[in-house]
């Protein structure tokens, strides 16, 4: 069951001279795949077949997921009148595609499956946790808390889910821990940077990844702080089966930030080369 809907959003109290430009082209790529978790949740269930407790689970958790759409997909024609959250759904579905008629979990076990949703969990809860902590414009800090809020509860399903089936399939930690790794890699993937493609530029525009990426990326870690990757650390800990809280746990999160901030740094400065180089064209049109 939901825990809230679109229209306890206080869409009425939106205001435009608090909307920071660098957040706009993130809230409609991430419209476009939280829309999208239809598929995953046909995916989950065909991995998951003949254990209905889970498979009501995924089909309420993609209830929740597609909803998360629409509430930034809503936003961002909100904040962009001239942009349609449903023609780029459409771009998106028509270009980018799971295997849904898979019959065995990617990873190799169903344990290894619920990890890695527990990673894509995280990651989410984090991401949701920064954005609306870093934006003023009201009404995106509502629906990013409401989110964030939902990806964290959805991460201890996942994790609950896991610990059921780590008890019968005695997944070993190397392995659990290269499922998790395996996955947070995966970050940069197509799904986010063709979301990007499809939200941000015009149907005629080549698709690049790492134009793509660059773009979604270079925005987006720019709006973490210390205690998103904390407490983001705390919870991949968790689900590999190590102390949340603790020494290693803290030097994780602090390797962690550096990372953060080296690439950080590295995808702005592509996206200042690409800006400068760019300038010249625009000047001439």
């Amino acid at each position: 069951m939901k825990h809230w809907t679109l229209d306890q959003i206080a869409w009425d109290s939106f205001d435009p001279s608090k909307v920071d430009p660098e957040i706009v082209p993130l809230v409609k790529a991430a419209a476009l795949v939280e829309k999208n978790g239809v598929d995953y949740a046909v995916y989950l269930n065909n991995v998951f077949v003949g254990d209905p407790d889970f498979s009501r689970a995924a089909d309420n958790w993609a209830v929740e997921e597609v909803q998360h759409g629409d509430a930034l997909g809503k936003w961002g024609e909100i904040a962009d009148p001239g942009w349609s959250f449903d023609e780029a759904f459409r771009r998106y579905r028509e270009g980018y595609k799971i295997d849904v008629k898979a019959d065995a979990s990617i990873r190799g076990s169903r344990t290894g499956e619920l990890i890695a949703r527990c990673m894509v969990e995280t990651g989410t809860s984090s991401y949701y946790t920064a954005l609306g902590d870093s934006t003023e414009e009201p009404v995106l800090r509502q629906v990013c808390r409401l989110i964030a809020a939902d990806e964290y509860r959805h991460f201890k399903l996942f994790y609950d889910h896991m610990k059921r089936y780590l008890a019968r399939e005695k997944l070993s930690f190397p392995k659990r821990l290269r499922v998790a790794a395996g996955r947070i890699g995966e970050s940069e993937d197509d799904e986010l940077a063709f979301a990007y493609h499809c939200g941000n530029e015009t149907p005629d525009t080549p698709y690049s990844h790492d134009r793509c990426i660059t773009g979604y990326m270079g925005r987006a870690m720019g709006f973490y702080r210390f205690r998103h990757i904390e407490r983001g650390m705390g919870m991949i800990f968790k689900s590999i089966g190590l102390e949340p809280r603790g020494r290693l746990s803290d030097m994780a999160a602090k390797g962690a930030w550096k990372l953060l901030q080296w690439r950080r740094e590295k995808y702005r400065q592509t996206l200042i080369r690409v800006a400068n180089e760019n300038a010249p064209a625009r000047a001439a049109a």
